[in-house]
């Protein structure tokens, strides 16, 4: 029996070691019109174990039919890295293995060939015994008796071929043939077993053993195995080329309807399984229906109405609407257990209904119609009884968290104010109305909240069914009435008090608000000399951004007298309103004198931004000027004033703003650059004055 491709490759890993490539396809050769199966056997300088080559070989001959295998095998035996005794060893092994399959064999000699006596000798002592052609040949000579379409790339052929993509799809064959094998006897077993438990009405636990495989994922794998199969069948047909035709591997041809038949069969039994297990279901749910449900209507009618008919009232405070809330959470808790069973309950009924069983079906519906009502009518009556207290607890916790707000707002008030800068006083205004808001906030809600219980408790009933009870609530009425009025009284207390701190605050918060204002303008315009001194450095590439610079800078100027204006404007407001408070400003002493001095550093600075830019235009203007003009033309030569304007503006920027000439800024790397450009300029104009002098001296002697 030959081995299976799993057990080849845990032990010692022998196909991918010896590397038996296999294909199957109908070949002509060129010599002999021979036909066949090619089998390539690649020996490597390791020590070859003839155990595992032999197994190897016993695995791939298993693969093809007798027919295929009938048509005869062409051998390959590569010996080029390999010694002379192993491939004789391996040829002559060949008989065993195939006994009368072997047409050919050709043994691939290497470049350094073995002792040609010994191995001519050695071949055709044993050419009867062997009873087929051995031949030795070079790789590249291959050709000549195998067609180059039937050889991969190493024996100068162009078959493509992939031996691990093969190794890989044969493991999934014999891995699903395995399962889908076993999967069928077990699924034929249960299935078989089911009809008779069903005959006997007696369900034995045989009939519920599992398979050992999961169903889907083998008809995946075979599906999957299957669609390759066909697909490089496909391929094949297609992109064959050369004369030649293609068919694909034989294994794959033995693959195809073998893969088919086990689908098929698994189809079928997979589908009177899952009729199996459904039937199975079917008969469990339903007995554990029945008697879930008159667990849960029991209850429900027993001790849980009664639960409810112990519970009333709705507490006078936080504390004791908790303690019934509480109450009610522990009776909830125990409902909602038997609720819980409910909706189980019910979905495995309209599961089963939805089946269309028309035996079990008025049956399931009673079932379905009594839990319902049952459950429903109590799932009322706690959702009533929540709503009630739930109420109760939101009103008692608003009265309480609106009396502490009153407390804490009137302990603001009644405090002295002593804050210690404007946006103290502006923090304490606005937690001041932010308290006031939030208290109008808690007191509308406490109404509304009061409104909703007493709309509740209006039209409360007795708990048990059928008949209505009236319940006393007058002493719980009139307290909410009480505690919303008195709440309503206290707040408005506050609002008189809150309006005359108000307007104290008010001039306090425009005090301060008037320092801040002045030191943040004071702090302006440190800020907008300090971005003078720092950043407006650059005087343009050209005229152009020279006068831009201008205007922005003439803006920059206007931005700063304007923040100027602004904080002495600050500063006499701040003179104003301490004189009507009657107090005295910390800030304006020293802010004045700041604001001065930073005013005339900026205008001194500003001046000088200014001088440098006037300069940099005039200097930019003369020099393109210069540069526009074209030094061919001798009646538009620059006068030499305008050089010289050029160099003296250039020389000034560059000594008076930018330092030593080692200095390379932006902005004098620029000048530099422009008077290096009027200067060739310059000289260009004067070799064109010197040929002009020349011409007419030599023009003048002509003439004369």
């Amino acid at each position: 029996m030959a081995p299976t491709l799993k057990s080849l490759l845990n032990d010692n890993n022998i196909l991918t070691r010896t590397l038996a490539k296999w294909t199957d396809k109908f070949f002509k050769f060129l010599s002999s019109g021979r036909s066949g199966l090619i089998l390539t056997i690649p020996l490597c300088t390791e020590q070859t174990s003839m155990e595992e080559l032999s197994a190897t070989l016993d695995y791939l001959l298993s693969i093809p039919s007798e027919k295929c295998k009938a048509r005869g095998f062409t051998v390959i035996v590569d010996g080029r890295k390999s010694q002379w005794n192993i491939v004789k060893t391996v040829v002559l092994m060949l008989q065993n293995v195939i006994p009368a399959e072997v047409s050919l064999v050709c043994v691939v000699k290497p470049d350094e060939f073995w002792d040609k006596k010994v191995t001519h000798f050695c071949f055709w002592k044993e050419k009867d015994r062997l009873g087929f052609e051995v031949i030795l040949v070079s790789a590249n000579k291959l050709t000549r008796y195998i067609e180059p379409c039937q050889l991969t790339d190493e024996f100068g052929g162009s078959l493509v071929y992939d031996h691990l993509d093969w190794l890989n799809k044969r493991l999934v064959f014999e891995k699903f043939t395995k399962e889908s094998t076993s999967l069928l006897d077990e699924l034929t077993v249960i299935n078989e077993n089911e009809k008779g438990s069903q005959a006997d009405k007696d369900r034995s636990s045989e009939s519920n053993i599992m398979p050992s495989f999961d169903p889907e994922t083998v008809l995946q794998t075979g599906h999957e195995l299957l669609s390759e199969l066909q697909q490089r069948r496909f391929n094949g047909s297609e992109g064959g080329g050369g004369g030649t035709a293609w068919s694909p591997m034989d294994d794959e041809l033995l693959a195809q309807p073998q893969v088919m038949k086990l689908l098929d069969s698994l189809r079928e039994q997979y589908t009177k399984y899952q009729e199996v297990c459904r039937q199975r279901s079917k008969r469990s749910q339903l007995e554990e229906i029945q008697t879930k449900v008159m667990q849960v209507v029991n209850w429900l009618e027993g001790p849980g109405t009664e639960q409810l008919r112990t519970q009333w009232g709705i507490g006078d405070s936080i504390r004791a609407s908790q303690a019934l809330q509480q109450k009610h959470e522990e009776i909830e808790s125990q409902h909602s257990e038997w609720f819980a069973v409910y909706v189980e309950l019910n979905q495995q009924i309209a599961a089963l209904l939805s089946a269309g069983d028309e035996e079990d079906l008025m049956e399931l519906k009673g079932l379905q119609q009594q839990l319902s009502d049952v459950c429903y009518r109590q799932a009322s009556q706690l959702e009533f009884r929540q709503n009630v207290l739930q109420s109760a607890h939101e009103f008692h916790m608003t009265a309480q968290d609106l009396s502490q707000q009153l407390d804490g707002l009137l302990g603001m008030l009644c405090a002295d104010v002593a804050p210690a800068d404007g946006a103290a006083i502006q923090q304490t205004l606005k937690h001041l109305e932010e308290k006031l808001k939030s208290v109008e906030g808690a007191l509308q809600s406490l109404r509304e909240k009061g409104q909703v219980l007493l709309d509740q408790m209006s039209t409360q009933t007795s708990f048990s069914y059928g008949k209505d009870v009236s319940i006393e609530n007058k002493d719980n009425i009139d307290h909410i009435h009480n505690v919303m009025e008195d709440m309503q009284l206290r707040k408005q207390r506050c609002e008189d008090m809150v309006d005359v701190r108000r307007l104290k605050m008010l001039q306090m918060v425009q005090l301060f608000k008037c320092e801040e204002d002045a030191l943040q303008a004071v702090e302006w315009l440190g800020e907008l000399l300090d971005a003078l001194l720092k950043t407006h450095i650059r005087l343009g590439d050209d005229s152009q951004e020279t006068k831009v610079l201008l205007e922005k800078h003439k803006k920059f100027v206007d931005v700063a007298q304007s923040t100027y204006d602004y904080g002495r404007q600050l500063l006499q407001a701040t003179v104003v309103l301490c004189q009507s408070l009657r107090c005295t400003t910390r800030s304006s002493g020293d802010t004045l004198p700041r604001l001065n001095r930073l005013w005339k550093q900026f205008t001194v600075t500003s001046d000088e931004r200014q001088h440098r830019l006037e300069m940099a235009s005039a200097f930019h203007t003369a020099a393109e000027k210069i540069l526009r003009e074209s030094p061919e033309l001798a009646e538009l030569m620059v006068d030499v004033e305008a050089y010289e304007e050029v160099e003296t503006v250039g020389k000034e920027l560059k000594e008076q703003f930018f330092g030593s000439p080692g200095d390379m800024a932006p902005s004098a790397e620029s000048i530099r650059e422009r008077m290096k450009l009027v200067e060739e300029k310059r000289f260009l104009q004067e070799e064109a004055e010197q040929r002009l002098d020349e011409e007419a001296l030599e023009t003048g002697p002509r003439e004369s």
